[in-house]
């Protein structure tokens, strides 16, 4: 847990169910060291008691914009000054569109219209209500503005919907909080391209062959590079999910454009991270046209061809190649494959995941990986792959630190 001694964070609690997940959040920065306080929306008092949240943060806690006592000392223009950083957890809809409406008629969001520090917001409502077009034309608009967000996930929640609003878990919430607290700007000194999410092969103008894959571990690990300081190229297929802060994005359809811009970056770049659901086959021919169903075929037969394997043809680069690292994804006997893909195709290391667990892998928040060099082995046990992402950085930068030291 990363030392925030000193760092002083008001953490704004908005109207929402997931107000109560907030507690484990100060819970660990008060555990890191980090000076706390508290303070609450009208909305977020009806699920969390100031009682509960001054014994956890050690300080009295802030609800009132007109509280006489505060507001002898100007309270909302102190807590502003005061705080290193202002997170907002849950951020409920509500909440975004005034903040991002510039209005003051709380006390949170006057500390936030107040405040020079930065603010992190961690969204959470009803699945519906994060995917309306208002709501997420503030959040592009708070981010261009240069509010952070953290979130939020998908999964079931507690209407019964199922989707993306669920608030990050506080594990995740702490993490990106340091990022923007207390930055490691450690790997400033290297490039890293990362390849993620899925290719499509096209069959005909309508129709194509792809796979699960999310790009969700892909995106996350390229974060997890950028936020300690890294220059970070993602490649990446055809995903819904928005590029990570400070990385470079190139967006390719087929695993030919994937090979492309693989091959071309590579040799530009200190480490290569193979992240990617690439197709082994295309078609070899491409209909023009939309094929069309007849009465009397009941069967259609495509011929496929193999693609360029990316990561074997990185690997053996004679000149400037890169730190290799692939991944694989495997339904069984998973250990096994994964470690004669490590041999098979050169590479320096390999991150394998079980993807026959729907709880982990394709679409999922989370998974858990094997590790496997030349010589050594080592498991990451099931977290959120924002976490899992921060724990693969510290190891393969370990193994490529002693590759440079072995090759010297």
């Amino acid at each position: 847990m990363q030392d925030l001694q000193g760092k002083r964070i008001v953490v704004g609690i908005t109207g929402g169910i997931a107000a109560y997940k907030t507690i484990e959040l100060i819970r660990l920065l008060r555990k890191s060291n980090a000076e706390v306080r508290v303070v609450l929306t009208p909305a977020a008092a009806q699920f969390v008691t100031p009682l509960t949240l001054q014994a956890i943060s050690g300080n009295a806690v802030s609800q009132s914009l007109l509280d006489p006592q505060a507001e002898l000392a100007m309270g909302h223009i102190e807590l502003a000054k005061w705080a290193d950083l202002v997170v907002i957890a849950p951020a409920s809809a509500d909440f975004i569109a005034r903040l991002n409406a510039g209005m003051a008629n709380d006390l949170l969001s006057t500390i936030c219209l107040a405040t020079a520090s930065p603010i992190l917001l961690a969204p959470a409502m009803n699945q519906q209500m994060f995917a309306q077009s208002v709501t997420q034309q503030n959040l592009r608009q708070l981010v261009a503005r240069g509010i952070h967000t953290v979130g939020p996930n998908s999964g079931a929640q507690a209407c019964g919907d199922v989707g993306f609003g669920r608030m990050s878990e506080p594990t995740e919430i702490y993490t990106a909080l340091c990022a923007v607290v207390a930055p490691r700007r450690d790997l400033a000194h290297l490039n890293v391209v990362i390849t993620a999410g899925p290719t499509r092969e096209a069959i005909d103008p309508v129709r194509y062959i792809s796979n699960h894959s999310s790009g969700k571990m892909g995106f996350a690990l390229a974060d997890a590079f950028a936020e300690r300081g890294a220059k970070v190229t993602l490649i990446a297929g055809p995903v819904n999910l928005p590029t990570p802060r400070n990385v470079t994005r190139i967006d390719v359809v087929s695993a030919q454009q994937m090979y492309q811009q693989a091959m071309q970056s590579a040799v530009e770049n200190h480490i290569f991270i193979g992240c990617a659901a690439v197709a082994d086959y295309r078609l070899e021919q491409i209909a023009t046209q939309k094929i069309k169903k007849t009465a009397d075929n009941d069967e259609l037969t495509l011929k496929l061809v193999k693609n360029p394997d990316i990561i074997t043809n990185v690997a053996q680069l004679r000149e400037k190649r890169p730190f290799v690292v692939g991944f694989a994804a495997e339904t069984q006997n998973v250990a096994e494959y994964a470690k004669d893909k490590l041999q098979r195709k050169n590479l320096d290391m390999i991150c394998a995941n079980d993807v026959s667990d729907s709880a982990l892998g394709f679409n999922s928040e989370h998974n858990a990986l094997q590790l496997f060099w030349q010589n050594g082995a080592e498991s990451l046990p099931q977290d959120t792959k924002r976490n899992l992402s921060a724990q693969l950085v510290e190891k393969i930068i370990a193994r490529y630190n002693q590759s440079s030291v072995d090759n010297r």
